[in-house]
């Protein structure tokens, strides 16, 4: 493999959203802001107003965070590939994305529209929020556990609770109903948990709750023209790489339902020579997870002007 192949670019997922996301992009890049404009359009919606101005709680919805965050991805890839004149293929050895942020991963590698990519991801979102109502569904992060005491907690506390994301040693995620995710949280803390933290999010993603969501989404996806990556996606049900796009249809729908199996994906990226991390669009979410996973690799933020400037002279 060569030296610029020895990368993987990551996109963030829920979570990663800030009122100003995505502003000094479009701002300082034309093509960033007809990104904007595009998806705007698309949704028939002004999602660029509310991701640059606010209010905060109206970006919190599932159903606005979502798109908004592969919004800011997408502008960032669309200003590194049309300004910065790199290709992916040539660029990357795989791409991987954090629930959401496999939409982000895909549509960067060609297998998906921009705009079927915003349409799918507020279906996505819009179904989350509906499938469970604010306030009767919560994630808590639990650190200091792995991924066999989080599954253990959840289901010693009966009701609907299971391991939702398992993002770094000592950091997995639990979804649920509200009260079982408060009474596993109570568990973790008998049983010495170093920190537990409720998490700012509208839906209790990754959990038996959002059963009607895989329905949905499987039929959205029925419906999308795909075509096969241009750089393997490192799959979060798997943890290995896709490239067949039916595959691809298939792990989406188990993905509204299964567990992000986000530290075993940076391991199999790891082993297979990548040694930087490229994380596009908002926050450092996932560069921070990196090296909780392994202080050995890289991790590159890519989500502002200068951060796009100072990676371009990397290449």
């Amino acid at each position: 493999m060569s030296r610029a192949m020895s990368r993987a670019f990551v996109f963030p997922g829920q979570a990663s959203q800030a009122v100003g996301m995505g502003r000094e992009v479009a701002e300082a890049f034309q093509v960033a802001k007809e990104i904007f404009e595009e998806i705007d359009e698309a949704l028939k919606q002004n999602l660029s107003r509310l991701m640059f101005e606010g209010p905060d709680d109206e970006l919190l919805l599932t159903e606005n965070a979502q798109p908004a965050i592969m919004a800011v991805s997408l502008a960032v890839m669309r200003v590194l590939s049309e300004d910065g004149g790199i290709d992916l293929s040539q660029t990357a050895a795989f791409v991987a994305g954090h629930s959401l942020g496999e939409y982000s991963a895909l549509a960067a590698v060609g297998c998906l529209s921009v705009t079927d990519t915003a349409a799918l991801l507020k279906t996505r979102g819009r179904a989350m929020q509906e499938a469970v109502p604010v306030g009767e569904g919560a994630m808590a992060a639990l650190l200091g556990f792995d991924v066999a005491e989080a599954r253990a907690v959840a289901g010693d506390a009966g009701g609907v609770c299971a391991a939702a994301n398992d993002n770094a040693p000592g950091q997995v995620v639990i979804s649920g109903s509200r009260e079982a995710v408060e009474r596993a949280v109570g568990i973790a803390a008998e049983r010495g948990v170093k920190r537990s933290i409720m998490l700012p999010v509208s839906a209790p993603f990754h959990s038996p709750l959002m059963a009607p969501v895989a329905d949905v989404m499987a039929e959205a996806l029925a419906e999308t023209p795909m075509a096969s990556p241009v750089v393997p996606l490192i799959c979060n049900m798997t943890a290995a790489p896709l490239e067949d796009a039916d595959e691809i249809r298939q792990r989406l729908v188990e993905q509204v339902l299964g567990m992000v199996r986000w530290r075993e994906s940076v391991l199999y990226m790891r082993d297979h020579d990548v040694d930087t991390l490229v994380e596009i669009g908002a926050g450092r979410v996932l560069t921070g997870l990196t090296r909780r996973i392994d202080r050995g690799l890289g991790g590159v933020t890519v989500g502002t002007p200068a951060e796009i400037e100072a990676f371009l002279k990397t290449l």
